[in-house]
């Protein structure tokens, strides 16, 4: 399985219809379809696809958004499954041109502006192996909170919440299993102990 690590955009047009498709990280695709619709008030159509695990297993969306049935929504799922992507949405912004596609042309379009945005993150190596995302805490002293943050950023890890106690902050964290040793050996070689 593979993800991408950082939206990526790409476009298509076919007989005056322009097709805009937007490669977008997991946790970011129901913002960004939403910022999406804000940002093009004028385009007829926001097809949008998504393939993201929970708890090991995909849950899988798409959503034609008033095109034909089986038009937009399930070939831009299609393209995700078939280049093995998880965690990631699709969604292609569509300006009609005055000229009916058909549900052949559409199935075409649709799925080659969405391969094009994968093209684009090919290209720029955007495109990386799966990791699981763990999410666990640890608590450290006021004394050394800034330092841990520091260091937590340094190996992309992401603060997910703090809960600031009378003695001490708890952090909960999210990264992948790499990251999170890393985290750990660079504290080490800190002096710093976690729990």
């Amino acid at each position: 399985m593979l993800q991408i690590k950082a939206n990526i955009e790409g476009e298509y047009e076919i007989k005056g219809s322009k097709f805009l498709s937007f490669l977008v990280v997991g946790d970011q695709f129901e913002t960004t379809l939403a910022l999406l619709r804000d940002k093009h008030p004028k385009a007829v159509h926001f097809v949008s696809a998504s393939r993201i695990i929970h708890e090991e297993q995909i849950s899988e969306s798409f959503s034609d958004d008033g095109e034909p049935k089986g038009s937009s929504g399930m070939p831009t799922l299609n393209v995700l499954r078939g280049e093995k992507l998880v965690n990631v949405g699709a969604v292609t912004v569509r300006y009609f041109g005055g000229t009916l596609l058909g549900v052949g042309g559409l199935v075409r379009a649709y799925t080659q502006a969405v391969q094009n945005a994968i093209h684009n993150a090919k290209i720029q190596n955007l495109i990386i192996s799966y990791e699981r995302v763990i999410q666990y805490q640890i608590e450290v002293p006021y004394t050394i909170f800034n330092q841990v943050l520091y260091l937590a950023q340094k190996t992309n890890l992401r603060v997910l919440h703090r809960d600031f106690l009378n003695q001490s902050v708890k952090i909960f964290l999210s990264s992948n299993q790499s990251n999170k040793e890393r985290f750990e050996n660079l504290c080490a070689d800190e002096g710093i102990l976690l729990c």
